[in-house]
């Protein structure tokens, strides 16, 4: 006779939130969900499965009542003035899963005697945004003048990583959870976390996203980094209310990308389609970065910016759609570097190869359980 056992209805209504189930999902994947909510006790096997579809820890499925879960780095986010609701399990696995491969590579960086990165920590919110951001375009390299060899803001992007992870920090860009395609980050959950560390600073980029968003969501985390503090952000370009620390790093991001000083001589006076453009594949951005800045410095105003942005963003996606059939399916080889961090994918692949690390440990950082595809990850690494 098979074991049942009785879990709390409130704590399976918990679980279904928390995995973001709609009642489509909820009634499709566990169709049994009503009759245990009403009091049907399941049995173990099926509260084991409920378990791994939800991607709920077992054990808490068995408390009285729902467990409070708290972000384990501070929380940013916010929707107008208030805080964000309960956090989805994927948003929070990510984080477990960078912070598990930082504390690695942090124990890596002081094994092999790597000295602590001077920038963590050098500025404060007190700090003028435009003097921060010339000092990052400067340790970057990412001048305006620099980026002639970009060929436009989404190789910008790529290139962009690359100039980060020169500096120390490591950079995962991703929009699922570990390997894991079936579980889609939500942009508007989140788009990206900070964590702040002397030697092994990390930043993570929400790759659902628009590539727009997550080239200004990676300045932004890394302006956290120069404040010193792990932070989750929405990373948001058009708020204008919420935590200081949000509103000037977004004001970091935007004047590094786009230099105030040097707007001011380059716009033209009309926000059109043409000069929007322009400015772009000037600055090797996306034009919301642009308007971003022409209102930041009282170019446009506050209606002009919201109408306009809404235009823009519609047409940007709209541009983004058409190309996207290129893309289609990718490249596992060329996409995972970038979801691991190049740097941290390097090292723990020379790490497991010279015999310092396991394979197992290996296997489940890089989030694999094939040797084949181990060992093509590192050829495409280049690491013998």
């Amino acid at each position: 006779m098979p074991t049942r056992v009785s879990v709390a209805p409130d704590v399976l209504r918990w679980a279904v939130q928390r995995a973001g189930w709609d009642d489509e999902t909820a009634h499709r994947r566990a169709p049994m969900l009503e009759e245990w909510a009403a009091g049907k006790e399941p049995t173990l096997k099926q509260v084991e499965k409920f378990a791994r579809d939800t991607h709920t820890p077992l054990g808490l499925l068995f408390l009285p009542e729902p467990p409070e879960e708290q972000v384990p780095i501070p929380d940013l986010r916010t929707i107008g003035n208030a805080a964000v609701a309960q956090p989805s399990a994927d948003m929070l696995d990510t984080i477990y899963i960078c912070q598990d491969r930082q504390d690695w590579y942090r124990g890596y960086a002081v094994e092999h005697g790597y000295a602590p990165r001077d920038f963590v920590g050098s500025a404060t919110t007190d700090d003028t945004p435009a003097l921060v951001a010339d000092r990052i375009r400067t340790l970057l390299n990412f001048d305006v003048a620099d980026r002639a060899v970009f060929r436009n803001w989404e190789d910008a992007l790529r290139r962009l990583i690359d100039l980060i992870e020169d500096t120390g920090v490591l950079v995962m860009v991703s929009g699922i959870v570990g390997s894991n395609t079936h579980r889609v980050l939500r942009p508007e959950e989140f788009r990206g976390f900070a964590l702040a560390d002397p030697v092994a600073p990390l930043i993570f980029v929400n790759g659902s996203d628009t590539k727009a968003a997550q080239i200004f969501t990676m300045i932004h985390e890394l302006a956290h980094i120069w404040l010193g503090e792990s932070a989750l952000s929405d990373a948001a370009m058009t708020a204008r209310h919420g935590r200081a620390a949000e509103l000037w790093c977004n004001e970091v991001a935007a004047d590094v990308l786009v230099p105030q000083a040097v707007l001011r001589d380059d716009y033209s006076g009309e926000p059109t389609e043409a000069e929007l453009d322009r400015l772009a594949r000037r600055y090797r951005v996306s034009t919301l970065v642009v308007l971003k800045q022409l209102f930041a410095a009282r170019m446009l105003s506050w209606g002009s910016f919201e109408q306009r942005y809404g235009e823009e963003l519609e047409r940007v996606i709209g541009l983004l759609a058409a190309r996207r059939g290129d893309a289609q399916g990718g490249n596992y080889y060329y996409t995972q570097p970038l979801r691991l961090s190049r740097q941290f994918a390097r090292a723990l692949v020379a790490s497991t190869f010279e015999g310092s690390t396991g394979y197992r440990d290996a296997y489940r950082l890089l989030g694999t359980k094939k040797h084949e595809t181990f060992r093509n990850l590192a050829d495409d690494l280049g690491v013998a």
